[in-house]
């Protein structure tokens, strides 16, 4: 993109001047549609997601057995819904800004086995490939108990075979680990952003990292020129894939379960509000999907990302998705929230859910970090940078008078509001590196 282009676009979208300037931005979504048309052009199904379900309860036997930190769900990866009184009123005085409604936090961050929301995905669509593998192969039934699947002899099967990813680092955590339990050869590409604990945690259990200087966009080029060179290896492409996309999407359902447990109501007159980090949009684009399937029109997303990469915005806002990077109009895709250091957005995502994301806004590292470190003094909770980004949301919508009365959402369906942060990632952060994100939150 030249010069010219870039002026061009900064003229057509306006908006686009305070991304180049790495301004905090704030964008309500004009185009959103109800729920049931909008779903039309995602083109999966409720029953897909279901489908996706009942494969993980076929799995949860062999995750119990795998991982015994899931025997206390009983092989469900699940996360638990807590509530941060504390934290909303640190939030209202922060920004001097009133929230209606309560404020939870939804602890993906703390996912077992690889500590992120990519536990969701990343394991579910290495799952379906071994299914896919051993019932070919004739050694498994849908109707076995899966638990057979930990043994020697089904490790050496799938040694056979070799499985490659690329990754800024969380779902190359989730990929690696479980693909190297099951026996597969497992190989993650991983940018230059990538923590080294990540990368260093991956080779502990046998995984083969191969370091780039450079961005995501490489890392997933280089893992699926791998893999092109090997029929025996499975690439998986977060940028594309559907089967990722349905492993998030079942995080909805089960959501809708979670609330009902609790007696916490979402329907017309009770909105939730739900706020997702995003990088290259498969894992905040899946959980939508799947929120939109379960509460319909009451339910009510944003995509959160950091000033140096707001791929997603960009994309969505300019109708130019994945044919547009934020290299290109001069920003430079270094953050550090490493899970967010994307620089072009996923366009299958983007163009899937246009129109049922609600708004999209940008934050910087350093109120990153300012709300890590509040979030810990507040709530006794520790999460990595990348997972504070939702926090802003309830802040966001509170201010957009606009947006609320374009929706009719007025006092009486706010106070009765569910404000959600979704926390990505953090569970598995060493706690030296934990002191140091700490420090910078409090510089």
């Amino acid at each position: 993109m030249t010069q010219r282009d870039v002026k061009k676009l900064i003229y057509d979208f306006p908006l686009v001047k305070d991304l180049v300037d790495l301004k905090e931005v704030v964008w309500f979504n004009p185009n959103i549609t109800t729920a049931d048309q909008g779903l039309f052009y995602v083109g999966l199904t409720l029953e897909d997601v279901i489908d996706a379900q009942e494969r993980l309860t076929r799995f949860a036997p062999y995750l119990v057995k795998a991982f015994p930190e899931t025997a206390v769900t009983k092989g469900i990866i699940e996360s638990e819904v807590v509530d941060i009184p504390h934290m909303k009123k640190a939030l209202e005085a922060r920004y001097q800004t009133p929230i209606t409604g309560q404020l939870r936090l939804k602890k993906d961050s703390h996912l077992p086995i690889s500590g992120s929301i990519k536990a969701r995905g990343g394991i579910y669509e290495v799952l379906t490939h071994a299914e896919k593998l051993a019932i070919k192969a004739g050694l498994l039934t849908k109707e076995d108990n899966y638990e057979i699947l930990f043994s020697d002899k089904f490790r050496d099967f799938f040694s056979q075979y070799s499985i490659a990813v690329g990754s800024t680092g969380n779902l190359g955590m989730s990929i690696g680990i479980i693909s190297a339990k099951l026996g597969f050869s497992v190989s993650v590409h991983m940018s230059a952003d990538a923590r080294q604990w990540k990368k260093d945690k991956l080779r502990s259990h046998g995984v083969n990292v191969v370091e780039y200087e450079q961005d995501y966009s490489i890392a997933v080029e280089q893992g699926r020129k791998e893999a092109q060179k090997n029929p025996h290896c499975f690439f998986i492409d977060d940028e594309n894939s559907k089967t990722l996309f349905l492993g998030y999407g079942v995080a909805g359902l089960r959501l809708k379960q979670q609330f009902k447990e609790k007696g916490i109501r979402v329907d017309s007159e009770h909105p939730l509000f739900v706020s997702l980090p995003c990088g290259v949009g498969g894992g905040p684009g899946g959980v939508a999907f799947g929120l939109k399937l379960a509460f319909g029109d009451a339910v009510h997303c944003l995509f959160a990302e950091p000033t140096h990469s707001p791929c997603m915005l960009l994309g969505v806002h300019t109708q130019l998705h994945d044919g547009i990077s934020v290299q290109e109009i001069g920003i430079d895709n270094m953050t550090a929230a490493d899970g967010l250091a994307v620089g072009r957005a996923s366009g299958f995502v983007g163009r899937a859910m246009e129109r049922l994301i609600d708004g999209y806004y940008t934050i910087s590292d350093q109120e990153l970090y300012g709300l890590l470190s509040l979030l810990y003094k507040e709530e006794n909770i520790q999460l990595e940078p990348s997972a504070l980004a939702g926090m802003m949301g309830a802040v966001h919508i509170s201010r957009g008078q606009e947006y609320l009365q374009r929706l009719s959402l007025d006092s009486h369906k706010m106070q009765n509001a569910t404000h959600l942060v979704w926390a990505t990632g953090g569970g598995m952060v060493p706690s030296d590196e934990m002191q140091k994100y700490l420090s910078q939150g409090n510089l």
